[in-house]
């Protein structure tokens, strides 16, 4: 007897749910609702205050910073580490690239000098970097748990934060550095927006369309044509939409009337509507957003981290070099903070000894929230993004209505407690 001939479902074969189908993840969308809900809500309560460009302008400057530093965390808790120093290094670094604009390169190459802005940051990743990849030393090749090491780290570069400046404020940053943490300088106005907005929304489609072909190529299940149309329109009406909240929200009059007059533009009698448009540390973040998805999902590195996350004992018995794979996690996680010290310290036009401070809470809660698990193994990046943005929404919110401080941090405390456990309602119902 002759068995049967198997027959197989074509790659867009139409099995499964809705979500299914278009490969959306469950948990990344009920994030989304929940961002939703808090923005309405804080809307509503604030009397339509929230949901202006002016303050959803403000909110996205406010969580670039929290956002790049999140990006690195998802891979340190993927693979089973925590890092409580992001915070203190970044504070260090802010004082040391502060006090590097403000005293030792006006010394050398003269006040506003080109140089100043791109040394300072160049200064801010390595430092950033070196630090990370000390505690990774630490960690990978000593074994002493994460969790000493960077809780040591916090104290350490805390107060070498204080010791480069005994304490001492620094002011005012390089004119040309101070557009990274936004405001008037770090607008890019409507047309580059308009610009850079097409350009997403054309990479949106050409990747779509590249990892279809992709998938066809190796044999393996693909979206049907009109879920990857339905995705590359609300993907590209999210870029637009946000495009034209950022120039909805105009420059102040008195500077409009300086841009004009620098320009040699007349002033007309009803005055000139000139929109911020996108602010560069936005850009930043959502740059190193792509970079850092590109690195944890395209590259062998980001495999390596994986596979360390979900099993220790099996990737080094299968040759990963996981001790140098870690200490570069650590390594990397630095770096990010040496980027996100530039945008905090060019934001406060300053280096103060208080940059940072608690930061490291809101970056594990970011993770946390988007989707991270602590147990390791998984986790990404867009959904820690997204978790900073949770995170920054809830903050700002209750900064509008007046909730004070203690208050404030009890809401974010609680609103982790409940991330991680419905995290595990998730993970236990998928098994």
């Amino acid at each position: 007897m002759t068995a049967p001939a198997a027959t197989t479902a074509p790659p867009h074969a139409t099995s499964g749910s809705l979500l299914s189908k278009l490969e959306i993840d469950v948990r990344m969308l009920g994030m989304l609702a929940a961002l939703a809900a808090i923005w309405i809500g804080f809307d509503v309560l604030s009397g339509g205050l929230f949901l202006t460009p002016r303050n959803l302008w403000n909110l996205s400057v406010q969580t670039a910073s929290i956002a790049v530093m999140s990006t690195g965390m998802v891979l340190v808790i993927v693979t089973r580490n925590i890092d409580l120093s992001v915070g203190a290094i970044l504070g260090v670094v802010g004082m040391i690239i502060g006090v590097l604009q403000v005293q030792w390169l006006p010394a050398w190459l003269g006040f506003e000098h080109w140089l100043t802005a791109p040394i300072a940051v160049v200064a801010a990743v390595l430092i950033g970097g070196a630090i990370g990849l000390f505690q990774g030393w630490l960690i990978a090749y000593l074994a002493i748990p994460s969790f000493i090491v960077t809780l040591g780290g916090l104290l350490v570069w805390r107060g070498a934060a204080w010791w480069v400046t005994t304490g001492q404020t620094v002011a005012p940053m390089d004119t040309r550095f101070k557009a990274l943490g936004g405001g008037v300088e770090g607008a890019l106005g409507a047309t580059a927006t308009w610009v850079i907005a097409a350009v997403a929304c054309g990479l949106i489609v050409v990747a779509l369309g590249l990892a279809r072909r992709r998938r066809i190529r190796f044999g393996f299940p693909v979206r049907p044509g009109w879920g990857d149309a339905v995705i590359a329109v609300f993907a590209c009406g999210a870029v637009l939409a946000a495009a034209a909240i950022a120039n909805a929200y105009p420059l102040p009059v008195g500077t409009a009337r300086r841009w004009a007059e620098a320009n040699g533009i007349a002033w007309p009698e009803g005055g000139l509507i000139i929109p911020h448009g996108i602010a560069l540390p936005v850009l930043i973040a959502i740059v190193v957003g792509l970079a850092m998805t590109f690195l944890a999902r395209r590259r062998r590195f980001g495999r390596y981290v994986f596979a360390i996350g979900g099993n220790p004992e099996a990737a080094e018995l299968s040759g990963i070099n996981t001790r140098w794979t870690l200490m570069k996690v650590f390594g990397l996680m630095g770096l990010l903070c040496g980027i996100s010290a530039c945008i905090s310290t060019a934001r406060l036009n300053a280096a103060t000894n208080a940059a940072g401070t608690l930061d490291e809470l809101y970056v594990i809660a970011s993770a946390v929230i988007g989707g991270t698990s602590l147990a390791g193994g998984i986790g990404t990046i867009a959904g820690a993004m997204l978790g900073a943005l949770v995170m920054q929404s809830l903050q700002s919110g209750m900064v509008l209505l007046g909730v004070d401080t203690p208050l404030q941090n009890i809401v974010v405390g609680a609103v982790l407690v409940l991330a991680v456990f419905v995290d595990g309602l998730y993970r236990r119902r998928i098994k």
